[in-house]
């Protein structure tokens, strides 16, 4: 098809600009839909091997390439899709309390940590990793998929770093074993730093660092030396700390300069910060104070 061409000319520079379909540049299916807010990367993949997409009216398969001008549907509903210039980029940080699973919806009925987390519309909150229903502390939350997958790839390589309460006693053995490596049922784990905080009677803090996510491999290796983990509390992720002034079960919305470190952190360009209309800020804002509020009482 033939593209039109815009030709300038400003202080005797020649400028271009192509318009027409080559003028937007097609990316994989997920990723359009991550960077939406619908949900990560893996899910969209996952969600596309379903069937539950369509392009253009058409069933979308893995591999599909779209721009943010097709109509995408997810369950029959439209998508309202972004360039990646135009999509927004926000961050929560969330200090989970024990009790709380890492879903949207729990058939037992048990409460979730979107429970408490600031309506958005047209947005969805997307969990950067898991903690289980027995850890509490730092869980970060953003409306980019393109972030979350960055951050959650197993290549990515990012500290985890922890709190534990042992109860037992830990010996230097124990330590060089975990610091060295010990064989799970899943493979090998090792913490890449164990450090001692204290404590009281038969129970010890220790601060310890991991490179991965895996489920309940923290309390794994202490149990592999016959050690019971009975507090664990996440307090870093890669370059974010758990803000000490963060109560458990309350969340706080990072500050642009920090959103633009973390995602240079993951290898991603910083955007602009949110243009955002005065009524949703409101929004936003209402929903800050009641959970204050809420906490108070």
């Amino acid at each position: 098809m033939y593209n039109a061409r815009l030709i300038n000319c400003i202080d005797g520079i020649i400028m271009t600009d192509t318009t027409g379909p080559k003028a937007t540049t097609d990316e994989k299916l997920q990723k359009v839909l991550a960077r939406a807010g619908i949900g990560s990367r893996r899910e969209m993949e996952r969600w596309i091997s379903a069937g539950r997409v369509t392009v253009n009216d058409v069933t979308a398969q893995l591999g599909d390439r779209v721009t943010w001008r097709d109509n995408v549907s997810v369950d029959g509903k439209p998508v309202p899709l972004q360039s990646s210039n135009d999509a927004e980029r926000r961050v929560l940080v969330y200090n989970k309390p024990e009790g709380e699973i890492v879903t949207r919806s729990d058939p037992e009925g048990r409460p979730t940590v979107f429970d408490k987390l600031p309506r958005l519309k047209g947005e969805r909150w997307i969990a950067i990793g898991r903690l289980d229903i027995n850890t509490a502390g730092l869980l970060l939350f953003t409306t980019d998929g393109e972030l979350a997958n960055s951050l959650m790839h197993p290549s990515s390589q990012i500290e985890r770093e922890y709190a534990v309460r042992v109860m037992g006693n830990v010996t230097m053995d124990n330590v060089k074993a975990m610091h060295q490596g010990v064989l799970l049922e899943d493979g090998m784990a090792r913490f890449t730093d164990i450090q001692e905080f204290g404590g009281e009677g038969i129970n010890s803090w220790y601060h310890v660092v991991i490179m991965e996510g895996r489920n309940r491999e923290v309390r794994r290796l202490w149990e592999s030396q016959g050690l019971r983990v009975n507090r664990l509390k996440r307090v870093r992720f890669g370059n974010t700390f758990l803000p000490p002034a963060l109560r458990a079960g309350m969340w706080m919305e990072m500050p642009q300069g920090e959103v633009n470190a973390l995602s240079q952190f993951a290898g991603l360009r910083p955007k602009k910060a949110p243009r955002r209309l005065p009524k949703a800020q409101e929004s936003f804002d209402r929903q800050a104070k009641r959970q204050r509020t809420r906490r108070r009482v």
